[in-house]
């Protein structure tokens, strides 16, 4: 009897198993459990993008099942989407799975159920859609103002670059340079000022408040002396002068007195002029004739 298993036979074994754990460790690295049981729906999309087959499904963010194919349907010209989900899970009708990328681009698909008590049988079509994400969403309402804003900010531009080319700029930043050469040197030579001139101008403030310090001692050291004086005394003698000076000055006003008949009376006064000149005229006779009113006898 012919031997059955051969080397050829122990080889085409080899052959197999080696392929089905080739065909099972990719589908496993895929992420796809061949062993696991599942239901199979089909939905259709308009566009797939980030979508890849072993990408989960979800249902209020729990994985569900997860996309087994991708294929062209070129009928409809719609993208067909074999969905394998799991087991128990059964969908109501009404139900439907939409697309949502995030903002790293990877996509999956999330499945929203509804209340029907009907269900769809395995193999039917979930009816499919997508979900508008936060860059569509984005895209959607920036868009517009942006399409809006840019004349504005082309116009804006134009401006600058005609302020830029005006030579009149140029002439005020060669202007700026100038007064910032000329505050440097007004600062180097204030500098300078500060570091000759403040010295001695601290040693003449230190003069003067010694001197102040001085004057302030002496004016001290007379109001001591003036309160030590007899102040009360002085101002009581200077009244009693004011008031023999107001009695003498009332007498010389006052006619009937003597001083103010001398002051006032005008006859007193010729009276007096006549003497003087009688008496100024008798004193020249004297001098001129003294024999006549001086005797000398001899004996």
């Amino acid at each position: 009897m012919k031997k059955f298993f051969t080397k050829e036979v122990m080889i085409a074994v080899t052959v197999i198993i080696s392929l089905c754990v080739l065909y099972f460790g990719i589908e496993y690295l895929k992420g796809i459990n061949l062993f696991r049981p599942a239901n199979f729906y089909y939905a259709k999309f308009e566009r797939v993008t980030g979508l890849a087959v072993a990408a989960p499904v979800t249902i209020n963010g729990f994985q569900v099942g997860q996309v087994r194919e991708i294929n062209y349907d070129y009928n409809d010209n719609q993208i067909s989407v074999l969905l394998s989900l799991n087991k128990d899970l059964k969908i109501p009708k009404g139900s439907d799975v939409k697309l949502s990328v995030d903002m790293l681009g990877t996509a999956q698909l999330v499945m929203t159920l509804s209340d029907n008590t009907e269900y769809y049988n395995v193999g039917d079509e979930i009816p499919a859609g997508v979900m508008t994400g936060l860059m569509d969403a984005l895209g959607d309402n920036l868009m517009p103002s942006v399409n809006k804003l840019l004349p504005k900010i082309d116009s804006i531009l134009t401006n600058i670059n005609n302020i830029l080319a005006n030579p009149a700029l140029n002439n005020s930043v060669e202007r700026l340079d100038g007064i910032t050469a000329d505050l440097k040197a007004s600062s180097l030579q204030l500098s300078q000022l500060m570091n000759r001139q403040v010295p001695s101008i601290m040693t003449n403030v230190d003069g003067i408040t010694s001197n102040l310090n001085t004057t302030s001692a002496n004016i001290k050291l007379v109001s001591e002396e003036l309160k030590d004086m007899p102040l009360q005394q002085t101002v009581a003698n200077a009244n009693a002068t004011m008031e023999n000076l107001k009695a003498l000055s009332e007498n010389l006003n006052n006619k009937n007195s003597t001083l103010g008949m001398l002051m006032n009376d005008k006859a007193l006064y010729k009276h007096l002029d006549d003497a003087v000149a009688s008496l100024d005229t008798l004193l020249t006779d004297i001098q001129r004739n003294p024999k006549r009113y001086v005797t000398i006898k001899v004996f």
